[in-house]
């Protein structure tokens, strides 16, 4: 998420087709000093983002015209939101349901009936964590035949820079770091998600196979019944 001065209010967009749950959240919303737009619908919300810039996004997963998963894929193929935090709200709570939120670009997962003091407390630790400056890392790792730029968000293999998302690339530079140390499931959830965030260990799985789509699929490695190691021999 990249945002202007820490002083500028950060910019939610509200997608919802539940008039009383687009209220509410308003209400709290703009309470907590941020700014705020909705939309009632995905399509709807496609429309409004360019304009609009939000930091965080709010969405629905089923809703009339574009869902929510769809409008979600779509946001993350525009570059200008690639690193825009997307939560979705929503009263399916079905695993299908979490791990295709994920699959589409979500950040994270919440369902319904939404508690709004539990939702803007969530937030608040984004926006902490967003305005916290990083943690000195190594600037490059050289291996297995990727060159990972940590500080550039920036993956290449043999020359042809490959883009990553940016959970993509915590989870692969992570694994990267510490080549064949085996990581389990939950160690990855709280390093790369953090203890803010809910989300189920399937996600990990997600995030992994799309990161082996990406640069290859010998670099991670499963360790079947413990999790998933960088793999440097090869």
């Amino acid at each position: 998420m990249q945002h202007s001065p820490a002083s500028a209010a950060y910019k939610v967009l509200v997608v919802d087709d539940d008039p009383d749950i687009v209220e509410l959240l308003e209400y709290n919303l703009r309470k907590e000093g941020y700014e705020v737009a909705t939309a009632a619908d995905g399509r709807k919300a496609l429309e409004i983002a360019p304009q609009f810039e939000p930091d965080i996004v709010l969405l629905d997963v089923m809703m009339p015209h574009l869902d929510g998963i769809a409008a979600c894929r779509e946001l993350r193929a525009l570059p200008r939101f690639k690193d825009t935090y997307i939560l979705f709200l929503t009263a399916r709570s079905e695993e299908f349901s979490e791990v295709a939120a994920f699959d589409a670009g979500a950040d994270d997962y919440l369902s319904k009936p939404i508690k709004p003091r539990a939702l803007m407390s969530r937030l608040a630790a984004v926006v902490r964590r967003d305005r916290e400056p990083a943690a000195p890392l190594s600037d490059v790792i050289d291996i297995n035949g990727l060159r990972i730029d940590r500080t550039g968000f920036a993956v290449y293999q043999d020359g042809r820079k490959i883009s990553l998302p940016k959970k993509e690339f915590e989870l692969l530079a992570f694994l990267a770091a510490a080549p064949h140390k085996v990581f389990g499931r939950d160690e990855l959830l709280q390093n790369i998600w953090g203890n803010d965030v809910f989300v189920l260990a399937r996600t990990v799985d997600v995030h992994v196979r799309k990161v082996r789509e990406k640069v290859g699929e010998h670099h991670i490695q499963t360790i079947k019944g413990v999790g998933y190691k960088f793999n440097a021999d090869q």
